[in-house]
Protein backbone atom coordinates (compact mmCIF):
# COMPACT_ATOMS: atom_id res chain seq x y z
CA UNK A 1 0.00 0.00 0.00
CA UNK A 2 1.46 3.35 -1.01
CA UNK A 3 2.17 6.07 1.54
CA UNK A 4 -0.21 9.01 1.29
CA UNK A 5 1.42 12.42 1.44
CA UNK A 6 0.50 16.01 0.75
CA UNK A 7 2.68 18.17 -1.51
CA UNK A 8 2.51 21.98 -1.37
CA UNK A 9 4.50 23.55 -4.20
CA UNK A 10 4.69 26.64 -6.38
CA UNK A 11 6.89 29.63 -7.14
CA UNK A 12 8.83 31.68 -4.61
CA UNK A 13 6.76 34.19 -2.56
CA UNK A 14 3.46 32.45 -3.35
CA UNK A 15 2.70 31.60 0.31
CA UNK A 16 3.61 27.89 0.41
CA UNK A 17 4.95 27.81 3.97
CA UNK A 18 1.93 29.53 5.50
CA UNK A 19 -0.45 27.18 3.68
CA UNK A 20 1.55 24.08 4.64
CA UNK A 21 1.57 25.08 8.33
CA UNK A 22 -2.19 25.68 8.33
CA UNK A 23 -2.84 22.35 6.62
CA UNK A 24 -0.48 20.56 9.01
CA UNK A 25 -2.54 21.80 11.96
CA UNK A 26 -5.78 20.65 10.32
CA UNK A 27 -4.62 17.20 9.22
CA UNK A 28 -2.11 16.32 11.98
CA UNK A 29 0.97 16.54 9.78
CA UNK A 30 4.68 17.25 9.96
CA UNK A 31 6.45 19.15 7.20
CA UNK A 32 9.38 17.92 5.11
CA UNK A 33 11.07 20.85 3.37
CA UNK A 34 11.77 20.58 -0.36
CA UNK A 35 13.98 23.65 -0.61
CA UNK A 36 17.58 23.27 -1.74
CA UNK A 37 18.79 26.27 0.30
CA UNK A 38 16.78 26.03 3.53
CA UNK A 39 18.82 22.93 4.40
CA UNK A 40 21.82 25.12 5.35
CA UNK A 41 22.63 26.55 8.77
CA UNK A 42 23.50 30.22 9.31
CA UNK A 43 21.51 31.53 6.31
CA UNK A 44 17.87 32.29 7.04
CA UNK A 45 17.00 35.60 5.40
CA UNK A 46 17.75 35.00 1.69
CA UNK A 47 16.41 31.45 1.97
CA UNK A 48 13.10 32.59 3.57
CA UNK A 49 13.13 29.81 6.15
CA UNK A 50 9.99 29.17 8.18
CA UNK A 51 9.72 31.59 11.08
CA UNK A 52 10.41 30.57 14.69
CA UNK A 53 6.65 30.72 15.30
CA UNK A 54 5.90 28.43 12.33
CA UNK A 55 8.58 25.97 13.48
CA UNK A 56 7.08 26.04 16.98
CA UNK A 57 3.56 25.33 15.71
CA UNK A 58 4.55 22.43 13.44
CA UNK A 59 7.61 20.19 13.37
CA UNK A 60 9.73 20.77 10.26
CA UNK A 61 12.29 18.35 8.79
CA UNK A 62 15.32 19.00 6.55
CA UNK A 63 15.62 22.65 7.54
CA UNK A 64 18.75 24.22 9.01
CA UNK A 65 20.81 21.05 9.44
CA UNK A 66 23.76 21.27 7.02
CA UNK A 67 26.99 23.27 7.28
CA UNK A 68 27.58 25.90 4.61
CA UNK A 69 30.74 24.10 3.51
CA UNK A 70 28.91 20.85 2.72
CA UNK A 71 27.68 19.74 -0.71
CA UNK A 72 24.20 18.27 -1.00
CA UNK A 73 22.78 16.47 -4.03
CA UNK A 74 19.28 15.56 -5.16
CA UNK A 75 20.20 11.93 -4.42
CA UNK A 76 20.99 12.96 -0.82
CA UNK A 77 17.64 14.73 -0.63
CA UNK A 78 15.61 11.76 -1.89
CA UNK A 79 17.33 9.48 0.62
CA UNK A 80 16.88 11.77 3.64
CA UNK A 81 13.35 12.89 2.73
CA UNK A 82 12.33 9.24 2.36
CA UNK A 83 13.59 8.51 5.88
CA UNK A 84 11.72 11.53 7.26
CA UNK A 85 8.48 10.47 5.56
CA UNK A 86 8.85 6.95 6.94
CA UNK A 87 9.46 8.31 10.45
CA UNK A 88 6.46 10.68 10.29
CA UNK A 89 4.15 7.94 9.01
CA UNK A 90 5.35 5.50 11.70
CA UNK A 91 3.95 7.91 14.30
CA UNK A 92 0.53 7.97 12.65
CA UNK A 93 0.94 11.39 11.05
CA UNK A 94 0.66 12.54 7.45
CA UNK A 95 3.81 13.99 5.81
CA UNK A 96 3.56 17.30 3.95
CA UNK A 97 6.34 17.93 1.44
CA UNK A 98 6.58 21.70 1.01
CA UNK A 99 8.91 23.72 -1.19
CA UNK A 100 9.81 25.21 -4.52
CA UNK A 101 12.72 23.04 -5.65
CA UNK A 102 10.97 21.14 -8.42
CA UNK A 103 13.80 18.67 -8.99
CA UNK A 104 13.68 17.60 -5.32
CA UNK A 105 9.91 17.12 -5.36
CA UNK A 106 9.66 15.27 -8.67
CA UNK A 107 12.63 13.02 -7.90
CA UNK A 108 11.11 12.11 -4.52
CA UNK A 109 7.52 11.41 -5.56
CA UNK A 110 8.33 9.80 -8.92
CA UNK A 111 10.64 7.11 -7.51
CA UNK A 112 13.86 8.31 -9.15
CA UNK A 113 16.97 6.36 -8.12
CA UNK A 114 20.48 7.68 -8.66
CA UNK A 115 23.60 5.83 -9.76
CA UNK A 116 26.37 7.30 -7.62
CA UNK A 117 28.99 5.11 -9.31
CA UNK A 118 28.88 7.27 -12.45
CA UNK A 119 31.36 9.84 -11.20
CA UNK A 120 34.90 11.14 -11.66
CA UNK A 121 36.59 13.48 -9.18
CA UNK A 122 39.22 14.35 -11.78
CA UNK A 123 36.60 15.34 -14.39
CA UNK A 124 34.64 17.38 -11.84
CA UNK A 125 37.76 19.30 -10.85
CA UNK A 126 38.59 19.93 -14.51
CA UNK A 127 35.05 21.24 -15.20
CA UNK A 128 35.10 23.38 -12.03
CA UNK A 129 38.35 25.00 -13.17
CA UNK A 130 36.83 25.63 -16.59
CA UNK A 131 33.83 27.30 -14.91
CA UNK A 132 36.14 29.58 -12.93
CA UNK A 133 37.95 30.62 -16.11
CA UNK A 134 35.02 30.96 -18.53
CA UNK A 135 31.88 31.10 -16.37
CA UNK A 136 28.69 29.09 -15.95
CA UNK A 137 27.23 30.16 -19.31
CA UNK A 138 30.17 28.49 -21.08
CA UNK A 139 29.55 25.16 -19.33
CA UNK A 140 25.81 25.43 -19.90
CA UNK A 141 26.38 25.84 -23.64
CA UNK A 142 28.73 22.86 -23.56
CA UNK A 143 25.94 20.82 -21.95
CA UNK A 144 23.39 22.11 -24.46
CA UNK A 145 25.34 20.51 -27.34
CA UNK A 146 24.42 16.99 -26.20
CA UNK A 147 21.62 17.46 -23.61
CA UNK A 148 19.47 20.50 -24.50
CA UNK A 149 16.65 19.34 -22.19
CA UNK A 150 18.87 19.47 -19.11
CA UNK A 151 20.41 22.76 -20.27
CA UNK A 152 16.95 24.33 -20.55
CA UNK A 153 16.15 23.32 -16.97
CA UNK A 154 19.35 24.67 -15.41
CA UNK A 155 20.50 28.20 -14.53
CA UNK A 156 24.10 29.24 -15.36
CA UNK A 157 24.73 29.75 -11.62
CA UNK A 158 23.76 26.17 -10.82
CA UNK A 159 27.27 24.92 -11.53
CA UNK A 160 27.04 21.79 -9.41
CA UNK A 161 24.15 20.36 -11.47
CA UNK A 162 25.59 21.51 -14.80
CA UNK A 163 28.89 19.81 -13.97
CA UNK A 164 27.05 16.68 -12.81
CA UNK A 165 25.07 16.49 -16.08
CA UNK A 166 28.27 16.81 -18.15
CA UNK A 167 30.02 14.26 -15.94
CA UNK A 168 27.26 11.65 -16.41
CA UNK A 169 27.38 12.03 -20.20
CA UNK A 170 31.19 11.95 -20.46
CA UNK A 171 31.43 8.76 -18.38
CA UNK A 172 28.32 6.81 -19.42
CA UNK A 173 27.62 8.11 -22.90
CA UNK A 174 23.98 8.82 -22.03
CA UNK A 175 22.52 12.18 -21.10
CA UNK A 176 21.24 13.08 -17.65
CA UNK A 177 17.75 13.35 -19.19
CA UNK A 178 18.00 9.76 -20.45
CA UNK A 179 19.55 8.59 -17.17
CA UNK A 180 16.63 10.02 -15.20
CA UNK A 181 14.15 8.20 -17.45
CA UNK A 182 16.04 4.92 -17.03
CA UNK A 183 16.24 5.31 -13.25
CA UNK A 184 12.49 5.60 -12.62
CA UNK A 185 11.14 3.00 -10.19
CA UNK A 186 7.58 2.56 -9.05
CA UNK A 187 6.93 5.36 -6.57
CA UNK A 188 6.18 4.32 -2.98
CA UNK A 189 4.00 7.43 -2.56
CA UNK A 190 0.45 8.48 -3.32
CA UNK A 191 0.72 12.27 -3.39
CA UNK A 192 -2.09 14.81 -3.35
CA UNK A 193 -0.52 17.90 -4.88
CA UNK A 194 -1.48 21.50 -4.20
CA UNK A 195 0.11 24.31 -6.23
CA UNK A 196 -0.10 27.98 -5.22
CA UNK A 197 0.04 30.66 -7.88
CA UNK A 198 -1.40 33.94 -9.18
CA UNK A 199 -3.25 34.14 -12.50
CA UNK A 200 -1.91 37.69 -12.86
CA UNK A 201 1.87 37.22 -13.08
CA UNK A 202 2.47 40.86 -12.11
CA UNK A 203 0.83 40.26 -8.72
CA UNK A 204 3.29 37.44 -8.06
CA UNK A 205 6.20 39.65 -9.15
CA UNK A 206 5.00 42.40 -6.79
CA UNK A 207 5.05 39.88 -3.93
CA UNK A 208 8.59 38.86 -4.94
CA UNK A 209 9.73 42.49 -4.91
CA UNK A 210 8.14 43.18 -1.51
CA UNK A 211 9.73 40.05 -0.08
CA UNK A 212 13.19 41.26 -1.14
CA UNK A 213 12.48 44.64 0.54
CA UNK A 214 11.52 42.82 3.77
CA UNK A 215 14.68 40.70 3.55
CA UNK A 216 16.78 43.86 3.38
CA UNK A 217 15.02 45.20 6.49
CA UNK A 218 15.82 41.94 8.30
CA UNK A 219 19.55 42.12 7.47
CA UNK A 220 20.02 40.50 4.05
CA UNK A 221 23.01 42.70 3.27
CA UNK A 222 24.90 41.50 6.37
CA UNK A 223 24.02 37.87 5.61
CA UNK A 224 25.30 38.29 2.03
CA UNK A 225 28.53 39.87 3.31
CA UNK A 226 29.08 36.88 5.61
CA UNK A 227 28.47 34.30 2.86
CA UNK A 228 30.64 36.07 0.29
CA UNK A 229 33.49 36.51 2.79
CA UNK A 230 33.79 32.77 3.35
CA UNK A 231 35.90 30.62 1.06
CA UNK A 232 34.40 27.31 2.20
CA UNK A 233 30.79 27.95 1.12
CA UNK A 234 29.66 25.22 -1.29
CA UNK A 235 26.20 24.95 -2.88
CA UNK A 236 24.73 27.50 -0.47
CA UNK A 237 26.61 30.29 -2.22
CA UNK A 238 24.32 29.82 -5.24
CA UNK A 239 21.28 31.17 -3.36
CA UNK A 240 19.74 34.28 -4.89
CA UNK A 241 20.46 37.26 -2.66
CA UNK A 242 24.21 36.84 -2.17
CA UNK A 243 26.21 36.98 -5.40
CA UNK A 244 24.20 39.99 -6.61
CA UNK A 245 25.75 42.13 -3.85
CA UNK A 246 29.37 41.33 -4.69
CA UNK A 247 29.62 44.32 -7.04
CA UNK A 248 28.34 46.58 -4.24
CA UNK A 249 30.85 45.26 -1.71
CA UNK A 250 33.61 45.67 -4.30
CA UNK A 251 32.56 49.30 -4.89
CA UNK A 252 31.64 48.64 -8.53
CA UNK A 253 27.86 49.26 -8.37
CA UNK A 254 25.46 51.26 -6.17
CA UNK A 255 23.33 49.35 -3.67
CA UNK A 256 20.06 50.18 -5.47
CA UNK A 257 21.29 48.52 -8.66
CA UNK A 258 22.29 45.36 -6.83
CA UNK A 259 18.93 45.23 -5.01
CA UNK A 260 17.17 45.43 -8.37
CA UNK A 261 19.35 42.52 -9.57
CA UNK A 262 18.16 40.43 -6.61
CA UNK A 263 14.55 41.23 -7.47
CA UNK A 264 15.08 40.47 -11.15
CA UNK A 265 16.84 37.16 -10.46
CA UNK A 266 14.05 36.22 -8.01
CA UNK A 267 11.36 36.97 -10.59
CA UNK A 268 13.21 34.91 -13.19
CA UNK A 269 13.51 32.07 -10.69
CA UNK A 270 9.74 32.19 -10.06
CA UNK A 271 9.17 31.92 -13.82
CA UNK A 272 11.47 28.88 -14.08
CA UNK A 273 9.71 27.23 -11.13
CA UNK A 274 6.33 27.67 -12.81
CA UNK A 275 7.69 26.22 -16.07
CA UNK A 276 8.86 23.16 -14.13
CA UNK A 277 5.69 22.61 -12.08
CA UNK A 278 3.30 23.12 -14.97
CA UNK A 279 4.60 19.91 -16.54
CA UNK A 280 3.02 17.91 -13.70
CA UNK A 281 -0.66 17.38 -14.43
CA UNK A 282 -1.30 15.99 -10.94
CA UNK A 283 -0.99 19.45 -9.37
CA UNK A 284 -4.26 21.05 -8.25
CA UNK A 285 -3.62 24.76 -8.79
CA UNK A 286 -5.07 27.39 -6.47
CA UNK A 287 -4.86 30.93 -7.82
CA UNK A 288 -4.82 33.28 -4.86
CA UNK A 289 -6.01 36.28 -6.85
CA UNK A 290 -9.11 34.38 -7.99
CA UNK A 291 -10.41 33.57 -4.51
CA UNK A 292 -13.90 34.90 -3.92
CA UNK A 293 -14.96 36.68 -0.73
CA UNK A 294 -15.04 34.27 2.19
CA UNK A 295 -12.94 31.73 0.27
CA UNK A 296 -9.37 30.86 1.28
CA UNK A 297 -6.55 28.74 -0.08
CA UNK A 298 -6.70 26.68 3.15
CA UNK A 299 -10.37 25.79 2.58
CA UNK A 300 -9.84 24.92 -1.09
CA UNK A 301 -6.73 22.86 -0.35
CA UNK A 302 -8.51 21.05 2.51
CA UNK A 303 -11.37 20.04 0.20
CA UNK A 304 -8.90 18.66 -2.36
CA UNK A 305 -7.04 16.72 0.34
CA UNK A 306 -10.19 15.24 1.90
CA UNK A 307 -11.37 14.05 -1.52
CA UNK A 308 -8.15 12.01 -1.69
CA UNK A 309 -9.19 10.14 1.46
CA UNK A 310 -7.14 12.02 4.08
CA UNK A 311 -9.25 13.09 7.06
CA UNK A 312 -9.10 16.24 9.17
CA UNK A 313 -7.83 15.71 12.73
CA UNK A 314 -10.55 15.78 15.38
Amino acid sequence: MKQKLIVVCGPTASGKTELAVSLAELFDCEIVSADSMQIYKDISIATAKPTTEEMRRIRHHLVDFLELSEEFSVADYVKLAGKCIEDIASRGKIPIVCGGTGLYISSLINGISFDETCSSTELREELSKLAEEKGGEYLLEMLREFDPESADRLHPNNLMRIIRAIEVYKISGITMTEANKLSRNESPYEPVMIGLNYSDRELLYERVNRRVDRMLEKGLLEEARMVLSREDVATAGQAIGYKEFKAYFDGEKPLEECVESVKQDSRRYAKRQLTWFRRDERINWIYRDRLSEGESEVTLASDIIMKSGISIRH
